[in-house]
């Protein structure tokens, strides 16, 4: 059975995406709170056996980092992966933030859009969720680096991933990365083209 290792999900109760069905669902997460398999900080999982997952997801997660943090939480993803692994990244796309600041003239104490949990203002998509982080008092819920698409697809090339695909939309940027070629079912999994 191919094993994905969600790393900062949180809680099993928040799905992942349909392409994982019928996987090894592991959580990875800090706040044992959640009923994560391992309760790891995601810029330790270098100390974690290598080679064993087909996948890491990290959804909203890697901002919570500074960047040169970031740099250690994907130097844990190539060292968890298997050689044919991947990993599947989704991260604010702080440059389609900024110009939807700008072309609706929004305050920082704007909201941005309407999400499941409520309002987000621009403020929790550049700091963090504040919500989350008055309620909880955890400051590890802070943002504490950004991305846009080309600076995602440099952190990752940086890290030694050789194959990136990345996609926006939705304030959203989504990256599939990869050791190596992915292979004709990943591929086909993933619905991504290979230049």
């Amino acid at each position: 059975m191919k094993k994905v290792l969600n790393a900062g999900g949180n809680s099993k109760v928040i799905p992942i995406p349909s392409h994982y069905a019928g996987w090894d669902h592991v959580l990875l997460d800090i706040d044992p709170k959640g009923n994560s398999d391992v309760v790891c900080d995601a810029r330790e999982p270098i100390t974690l056996p290598s080679a064993v997952y087909d996948s890491v997801y990290c959804s909203h997660n890697l901002e919570h980092y500074y960047r040169h943090d970031a740099k250690k939480v994907l130097a844990g993803f190539i060292h968890v992966l298997k050689d044919d692994g991947f990993v599947d990244i989704r991260v604010p796309d702080m440059h389609a933030v900024m110009q939807t600041v700008v072309a609706n003239n929004l305050d920082i104490d704007d909201v941005l859009y309407q999400s499941a949990a409520g309002p987000i203002m621009v403020r929790d998509v550049i700091y963090g969720w504040s919500v989350e982080i008055e309620r909880s008092g955890c400051d590890f819920f802070a943002h504490k680096t950004g991305f846009t698409e080309k600076s995602l697809t440099e952190v990752l090339d940086e890290a030694g991933f050789s194959w990136i695909f990345t996609r926006t939309g939705n304030l959203e940027i989504g990256a599939y990365a990869f050791k190596d070629e992915p292979s004709d079912y990943l591929t086909t999994l993933l619905n991504i083209t290979k230049p």
